[in-house]
């Protein structure tokens, strides 16, 4: 409807706010950033997603958070005032546990990550080992083969706060063997901030394992198209889908490769200033429409 536009929603009149909801059928929202930052909601978003099933939207939560499991997912939204079911969570978590099963795989995975991904991978009955914390010794190069578990066939790399020397070690050390997958969750620079703290994101993790195993990563999350194709096997049309979202090299750029409408907005990582940036000297992805926070939507309608 406004194709790469970067257009402004609360400049739209009442009819062409009208002809927006009404131009898509499933709704496919970020969730840090975008709905919440850490444990907050953000003001209206909740309300604006409610409001959307009640309005015979389909909804979905497409995140490249990797730490907790669908479940867990779901019961934040909950008690953070959205209608959520473990059903709708699309998370990396869960999605390199489903990748993995839809292709047979029967070895081990050895994990940069958390227990997100290792309790969506037990679900599926594929074993893993990594979590937690691999200390450095004093004597770091003293690690030998029989350090390593031959029964590896892939490493996953998600957020992992315990990433140290051995484990980008025996990663890369797996990854020697051809025969070893590479897959990473997603490649985000950094989290959303809500103070000026910069947190590293699982692509500096992906990112050091790429160069020290020279290897590129197979990547599941956004903006790479493997969801589209999940979605499409329960009726996704991707012209009527809407894709919201705070980052244009993710969010974005992942709508704009699957072919949906995609939303914009301002309150995680892009802010006013870069946004004004992205406009004027035309940086793509563009997105559709924009707004300076989900919530306003309702106040437009």
């Amino acid at each position: 409807m406004f194709k790469s536009a970067v257009f402004n929603l609360k400049d739209a009149g009442k009819g062409q706010i009208q002809e927006f909801l009404d131009s898509f059928d499933t709704v496919l929202s970020d969730c840090d950033g975008v709905l919440w930052i850490d444990n907050n909601a953000i003001p209206g978003s909740a309300d604006t997603m409610n409001y959307f099933r009640k309005i015979g939207k389909r909804i979905f939560f497409v995140t490249n958070n990797s730490t907790k499991i669908r479940s867990d997912f779901a019961l934040k939204a909950q008690q953070l005032g959205f209608i959520a079911h473990p059903d709708e969570i699309l998370s990396t978590s869960y999605l390199v546990a489903h990748y993995l099963q839809s292709i047979g795989f029967k070895k081990k995975v050895y994990l940069i990550g958390s227990n997100g991904i290792g309790d969506e991978l037990k679900a599926v009955g594929i074993q893993h080992i990594g979590i937690g914390p691999d200390h450095v010794k004093p004597d770091f190069k003293s690690m030998k083969p029989s350090d390593m578990d031959p029964e590896v066939g892939a490493v996953v790399v998600g957020f992992d706060e315990h990433i140290s020397y051995p484990k980008l070690m025996k990663a890369a050390s797996y990854l020697a063997s051809e025969d070893c997958m590479f897959i990473a969750t997603n490649t985000d620079e950094r989290f959303p901030k809500s103070s000026s703290i910069i947190v590293p994101g699982t692509g500096t993790l992906v990112r050091a394992v790429e160069t020290c195993s020279e290897r590129k990563a197979l990547v599941l999350g956004k903006p790479n198209e493997y969801i589209r194709r999940f979605l499409q096997s329960s009726g996704l049309d991707p012209a009527r889908t809407l894709m919201i979202g705070d980052r244009c090299n993710t969010d974005i750029e992942f709508g704009v490769r699957c072919g949906f409408q995609t939303l914009l907005v301002l309150t995680g990582v892009t802010s006013a200033k870069v946004l004004e940036k992205i406009r004027k000297e035309k940086i793509e992805p563009l997105p559709d429409v924009v707004l300076p926070k989900l919530g306003d939507l309702l106040t437009l309608t």
